[in-house]
């Protein structure tokens, strides 16, 4: 038998090497298969859009607006800040006792997962500014852990608040009929590539249970790699 296999050893080397190469191609295959979808306002729930661009359908129209609010740390931060960057936004309120708690720590461990990937970051936005001040979002980002140069937590007009989350991420109800900029915000994570087009929306309070209809925050770090490594590679 050792005969056999010292007899034939270049051709068991060459088999070897070649269902390497046609493995390797294979993954290759499956993997530029994978892709995300570029959402628009007519692809989304319509609670959670403003009624003005509900059938907007256009997926090259469709980008994050220009936005202007203040951090943690009292810096003003803008879409400057992140353009060109992969990003995850949410929107929560520091005294929420319900969704947020689950949200936040789903968040802390996306910021340990994404600390090493320098184009991509976290933003997440208060719906109750007027509790949420610096100091107060200071506060909450030291006890959770915030990396200031990943996450950043931020405040500023509820006007605005309100208008970029149903215009731009497509992501908050309205609230009480009797005020015009009251925010019911959801569960939603939304995932924004560098070009500002929202490519998948995830429900933040769910780590790895599947479910059919909505992905959970293990999966939008599967997204978030691979959309890093698809526009690392220009495809």
């Amino acid at each position: 038998m050792l005969q056999f296999f010292k007899q034939y050893r270049y051709f068991f080397l060459f088999f070897f090497l070649l269902c390497s190469v046609i493995m390797y191609l294979f993954y290759d295959a499956l993997a530029l298969r994978k892709s995300l979808p570029v959402y628009t306002p007519a692809m989304v729930n319509p609670e959670m859009v403003d009624s003005l661009i509900q059938h907007e359908a256009n997926k090259q129209k469709h980008r994050i607006a220009p936005f202007k609010f203040v951090n943690q740390n009292g810096d003003t931060i803008t879409n400057q800040d992140y353009k060109g960057k992969i990003y995850v936004a949410d929107f929560f309120f520091t005294t929420c006792p319900t969704i947020c708690p689950i949200m936040g720590d789903n968040m802390v461990w996306l910021q340990e997962q994404i600390k090493d990937m320098p184009n991509v970051k976290l933003l997440s936005h208060t719906v109750t500014p007027d509790i949420d001040s610096v100091p107060v979002l200071k506060a909450y980002a030291l006890e959770k852990g915030v990396k200031d140069d990943v996450w950043n937590l931020v405040t500023g007009d509820k006007r605005d608040i309100y208008y970029i989350a149903r215009n731009s991420y497509l992501a908050v109800k309205t609230g009480s009929p009797d005020e015009m900029y009251d925010m019911v915000h959801t569960e939603n994570f939304v995932l924004v590539d560098s070009e500002g087009r929202i490519r998948g929306f995830y429900d933040g309070t769910n780590f790895d249970t599947p479910d059919v209809e909505t992905k959970n925050v293990k999966q939008l770090l599967e997204d978030i790699k691979w959309l890093y490594e698809h526009e690392r590679q220009g495809k």
